[in-house]
């Protein structure tokens, strides 16, 4: 025996507005609009609530359920709180501020009080199953009709708020649905079963079967259907809102992100600048005051020995040790010039000075140097000069520390848009990742300096390293950018160029 027709429309009308309360449940909390999160508690209560009155129905028809008073009363308290649910969601979409949303709860309380009142007149008109029948029909014209019209016009001021906010597809499926509602309201609930009550004597379910030939619980099927598909589309519009704001998150935490980079570059200007001049200010005092002040007392030591008799040998050994010791420290002093301010750059260029370098290092420890130069040699901005040869002076000051290497190979090569520089060393090596780990938790001065003084001349520093393989440093700078130069970060060399070769003519004067 197969299912009736109408058990199936009873059926595929609670799962309509089961699903769609379902997924409001679910989904509603979502909402970002106070007003509209609020509103869809009661939507969610009403299509479950109805779907379980619906379904009620359909077992009462197959004959499951004992068609008994307690039957009736359950089945119109059900269909009751269902509309007034109902209509408590389209008041709340039209509620705009909180008090408003107080006395707007005043509509669904007022249906309530007037559905009250009729049935307590009906019931000393009617008995049996008219009065049942009567109560329904009142359940409708007094609740339903109100609350679907009040949720179609909530719906539409919904679809305003949606195009408001830029969601316009949204908008359609939230003005499709109040359509949906209005038809389900005005017309599907319009007609409702013979009873006394007017204008259900004239409009009511024969009458519509009489014309459409088909049940009126197909129209409210159909129409329900139609407003749970539409709802549950324009509940997607939560998850655009989620990622609207989580794109705009991430926006905003890129652009913190940039800023803070921009900071931390402009910050690192500034101490290169800081370094650069305190560099060019200690050489300038050291010539100027200390170097004076040691060929001074050279200059004097050595007058002094031309007076003393030379049978005061042991005053003249003193002297001539003094005389010693004084040109080893005028010596000393020449080099800590050169490594604050290496003249060398300006004077010779930047091969000549890095071969003198190298062999500076030759002289004073056992590493071997070898310093090759390919291309043919650009004529480079004092800030890129600088930067290469900074680059260079720490990474043999790291093999010098720390590598046990005793040989040193250093490569420039003149490509056609970046200078490349390449150290590499014999030495014992190291973990790259290890050496993160404790960089991360004590960061190296020395490689962040490297890095950073490449970067702000939009150049790159990479270490390849491994334990046993010596390490290889490689340096690609580009020859157009933007000079710290131009910001007043590194000072021309020409401002110590005389430094250092004036303190060695000096020397040689003595």
């Amino acid at each position: 025996m197969g299912v009736p027709f109408i058990v199936l429309v009873y059926f595929a009308y609670g799962l309509a507005f089961f699903s769609m309360g379902l997924l409001v449940a679910l989904e509603g909390g979502r909402a970002s609009d106070i007003r509209l999160r609020k509103a869809l508690r009661p939507l969610a209560g009403f299509g479950i609530i109805h779907a379980i009155h619906e379904w009620i129905e359909m077992f009462g028809l197959m004959g499951h359920i004992q068609n008994d008073t307690f039957y009736s009363a359950a089945s119109l308290a059900i269909l009751a709180f269902s509309f007034i649910s109902l209509a408590a969601f389209g008041s709340f979409l039209l509620a705009y501020t909180e008090v408003s949303r107080r006395l707007i709860l005043l509509i669904p309380i007022t249906l309530e009080a007037v559905w009250v009142f009729g049935l307590y007149n009906f019931r000393d008109q009617y008995t049996g199953d008219m009065l049942w029948a009567i109560a329904d029909t009142w359940t409708r014209y007094t609740l339903a009709i109100p609350a679907a019209l009040l949720t179609s016009i909530g719906l539409v001021a919904q679809q305003r708020a949606f195009r408001r906010s830029g969601l316009i597809r949204f908008g359609r499926d939230a003005l499709w649905a109040a359509v949906a509602f209005g038809w389900y309201g005005l017309f599907g609930q319009a007609f409702t079963k013979n009873t006394p009550i007017f204008p259900s004597s004239i409009i009511n379910q024969e009458v519509f079967l009489d014309i459409f030939g088909f049940p009126i619980q197909l129209f409210r099927a159909v129409t329900a259907v139609a407003a749970a598909i539409f709802v549950i589309r324009f509940l997607r519009a939560f998850q655009v809102e989620t990622e609207a704001k989580l794109a705009e998150l991430q926006q905003f935490q890129l652009k913190e992100s940039q800023q803070r980079e921009i900071m931390r570059g402009e910050l690192f200007r500034r101490v290169v600048a800081a370094q650069e001049s305190e560099r060019q200010r200690i050489a300038r005092d050291l010539h100027d005051e200390t170097g004076q002040s040691l060929t001074a007392i050279g200059m004097g030591l050595r007058g002094l020995s031309g007076k003393i008799s030379t049978r005061n040998k042991e005053g003249l050994n003193t002297l001539h040790k003094l005389e010693s010791l004084t040109a080893d420290s005028l010596k000393e002093l020449q080099r800590l010039i050169s490594d604050l301010r290496p003249s060398h750059l300006d004077d010779l260029g930047l091969s000549a000075a890095l071969r003198w370098y190298a062999g500076r290092i030759s002289e004073h420890t056992a590493i071997s140097v070898r310093v090759d130069i390919h291309g043919e040699e650009r004529d480079l901005d004092d800030a890129l000069k600088i930067t290469i040869f900074r680059i260079i002076q720490e990474s043999l000051n790291n093999i010098i520390k720390h590598a046990e290497a005793n040989n040193v190979n250093i490569h420039v090569a003149y490509d056609e848009i970046n200078v490349r520089i390449n150290i590499w060393d014999n030495g014992v090596g190291f973990d790259l990742d290890e050496a993160k780990q404790k960089r991360t938790a004590r960061p190296s001065l020395g490689l962040a300096g490297m890095e950073e003084r490449a970067a702000l001349l939009n150049g790159t520093v990479s270490i390849q390293s491994r334990p046993g393989y010596g390490t290889e440093v490689e340096a690609v700078i580009p020859y157009h950018n933007k000079t710290l130069e131009s910001d007043g970060a590194i000072a021309p060399l020409s401002n110590t160029r005389e430094q250092a070769p004036a303190l060695q003519k000096k020397r040689g004067e003595q």
